[in-house]
């Protein structure tokens, strides 16, 4: 994947290394159609252990970076309801709720969960 985001100019993939150890990564995927070429969609995952010491934020400021400077105008994301501190950096950085996909995930308590769908677009 690391390899085809690399030598695709729509799709950007990062990573974040402590010591020689994958702690996070990033990637922002776009699609070829003409329609959806304005915009791409945004990722990020960060080892459990390492959450506080702002690798996601600074991926998801890298991104935003990356998108603004190549011509893309929206980026999009999906994240889980209870996750309030990703959903509130996420509107420090001139993201905001457009919508829910309601009972959209089950966790491993058994629960229903919404997802978040949130988007940023730069004029």
């Amino acid at each position: 994947m690391i390899k085809t985001d690399t030598e695709n100019p729509r799709n950007l993939f990062l990573v974040a290394a402590v010591q020689d150890r994958l702690v996070g990564f990033s990637r922002c995927e776009g699609i070829y159609l003409n329609r959806f070429s304005h915009k791409v969609e945004f990722g990020v995952c960060v080892s459990k252990d390492f959450w506080g010491y702002g690798i996601g934020k600074n991926l998801l400021n890298e991104s935003v970076s990356w998108a603004d400077s190549n011509g893309i105008k929206k980026i999009t994301l999906n994240v889980l309801e209870t996750n309030d501190k990703a959903i509130q950096l996420y509107k420090k950085h001139g993201f905001e709720i457009e919508g829910i996909l309601k009972k959209d995930k089950v966790l491993s308590d058994g629960k229903y969960y919404n997802t978040v769908i949130m988007g940023r677009f730069n004029e």
